[in-house]
């Protein structure tokens, strides 16, 4: 365990498979994969022909050709400002009625009607809206029918034309309105046909298995896949959604912290030595000497804290090198890092945790209802029980609790992932809570900067939280007298030579001090509860995947 416990990474293999179930892909494998490409860009190139041949034919001898086209590169290399506003998607309302509106935004879908007649479904992020397009004397031609059938799905438009009301709710479209287009134009096209369909990678598991009871064959876009095309599956209204909470996840961290007299730093990612102790780290040439990537900021949060900081927090990338196959490991993640001066306990860390995330769960409740919707459309979740004051276990009670269910664990050893599951469902149904700080665990099985309880050197004064049943932050009273410390890096196995500066730092006065670590991807997948980190990594990497 550490300050911010997220060892590694889980899968990601072939373009197929699950993705909890990694295995390396084959030749053969890359081979039909390599043929499957071929196949796909051979596709797109004859139906990019046809489409630009169609275009050329739909613009010749007509009067209204101004009001639509592909917009040449020119107009688009900042060649001129002519003062046009644009709405968003969003703001599209029955109050806009009878107004000219000018959207850009990506072609969701086209309903070709007839000659005289097409439906577009613009979407800008989580919304849509339906763009009518209807022959009509000196407004809209066949031709500029044709232009619009012909466009390709996720191709970039300007839409401008009138807000109209429609007699009956809009069921496809986010916004109950509809633009009678006066002018379309194409100010980016994307391929003909697409790796992945946003349709298809925004579809529900349960929309699937419907559909296969109703005798329906509905695709389904396995992990990998999605993460091979990422750019495409993080159009979806879930994925939108899901980093958009992760963004204020992040948001509310800092401002929080900071309302809380905390001090936000930026430390090196490049060490001369491990900060958590342990082969798990990435080791790396640096000018001739030997480096890793920082497994978290512990060491340079401690030195800040001795340089009369007092408290500071950091959000940055952290890097653990397991091979983990899980679906809660990353071997690089967002770690949401604070450290504070202790006056009397560590439990007043603890407190500033509780206090933290109770806001943060109300922030995503009450600021983001939208985008847990959208989540919960293609990942059905319940809302997360947690209490006004966060509940405060000690090791000894969880164990306790353990052994009265019938499950024997080690009093001073860790609790697998398994028995914390199982923990976390006595929990909840003793308490009604998801979320819970288990406190004072075994010395053995925290790092080496740990402070030992005072009446049991067995155990410490240290803390996981957790989230149904998930382990999301580690932290701890650290240890400030040099000495000790020492004694206790090389009890676990550092070379101490590595961390000199670091143990330095606590010979020239050090406050008492405590602090925690907690993974930005976890909070997000756990609180919505998702299946898969992966899906709360905007770029994930883990043992198998370094791109994109």
């Amino acid at each position: 365990m550490s300050s911010s416990d997220q060892t590694s990474a889980p899968p990601p293999p072939a373009a197929t498979g699950d993705a909890n179930q990694p295995a390396e892909p084959s030749k053969k494998a890359a081979k039909k994969e390599a043929a499957k490409l071929e196949k796909l860009k051979k596709k797109q190139e004859a139906a990019a022909a046809a489409a630009a041949a169609s275009l050329a034919e739909a613009s010749i001898a007509d009067p209204l050709a101004d009001n639509y086209g592909d917009v040449p590169l020119i107009e688009l290399q900042s060649k001129a400002v002519t003062g046009r506003k644009w709405t968003e998607v969003k703001s599209l309302t029955s109050d806009l009625k009878d107004e000219e509106i000018l959207i850009r935004g990506r072609v969701q879908a086209i309903r070709a009607v007839s000659k005289k007649m097409a439906f577009v479904v613009v979407r800008e992020g989580l919304f849509t809206v339906q763009c009518v397009l209807m022959v009509a004397k000196e407004k809209v031609s066949e031709q500029m029918v044709k232009f619009a059938n012909a466009l390709s799905r996720e191709s970039i438009v300007d839409v401008a034309g009138i807000v109209s009301v429609p007699g009956e709710a809009m069921k496809g479209t986010s916004q109950q309105v509809e633009i009678q287009v006066r002018k379309i134009y194409c100010i980016n096209r994307a391929v003909p046909i697409l790796p992945i369909s946003i349709e298809d990678a925004a579809r529900s598991e349960k929309e699937i298995e419907k559909a296969e009871k109703d005798g329906k064959q509905l695709v389904r876009v396995n992990q990998d896949t999605r993460l091979n095309y990422r750019v495409l599956d993080i159009r979806t209204p879930a994925n939108q959604a899901i980093f958009h909470l992760s963004s204020e996840v992040d948001f509310i961290f800092r401002s929080f912290l900071r309302s809380e007299g905390f001090r936000g730093i930026h430390t090196p990612k490049l060490m001369g030595g491990t900060s958590e102790g342990g082969a798990a780290v990435f080791r790396l040439d640096y000018k001739g000497q030997p480096a890793c990537l920082a497994q978290s900021p512990q060491l340079h949060k401690q030195i800040s804290i001795n340089g009369d900081f007092r408290r500071v927090y950091e959000v940055g990338p952290v890097f653990r090198a397991e091979d983990s196959f899980t679906h809660r490991h990353l071997c690089e993640f967002t770690g949401l890092d604070a450290e504070m001066e202790i006056k009397e306990h560590y439990s007043e860390v603890m407190d500033i945790i509780d206090r933290l995330f109770v806001t943060i769960f109300d922030h995503l409740n009450e600021n983001c209802k939208g985008e847990l919707e959208a989540v919960s459309r293609q990942y059905e979740f319940e809302p997360l029980k947690y209490l006004r004051k966060t509940l405060q276990l000690t090791f000894p009670e969880g164990v306790q609790m353990l052994k009265e269910a019938g499950i024997e664990v080690d009093p001073y050893g860790d609790l697998n992932t398994d028995i914390e599951r199982k923990l976390g469902k006595l929990v909840r149904d003793k308490y009604d809570t998801e979320f819970y700080i288990l406190h004072r665990y075994p010395s053995a099985i925290r790092p080496f900067y740990t402070m030992p309880c005072y009446d049991d050197p067995l155990y410490s004064n240290s803390f996981d939280v957790f989230i149904r049943g998930e382990e999301i932050i580690s932290g701890a009273q650290r240890i400030h007298e040099p000495e000790f410390l020492t004694k206790r890096a090389e009890a676990c196995g550092i070379d101490v030579k590595t961390i000199a500066t670091y143990l330095d730092s606590f010979k020239f006065g050090a406050w008492p001090h405590g602090g925690f670590g907690v993974g930005l991807e976890r909070v997000v997948m756990l609180f919505c509860n998702l299946t898969n980190i992966r899906k709360t990594s905007l770029f994930p990497r883990d043992p198998q995947r370094l791109a994109p």
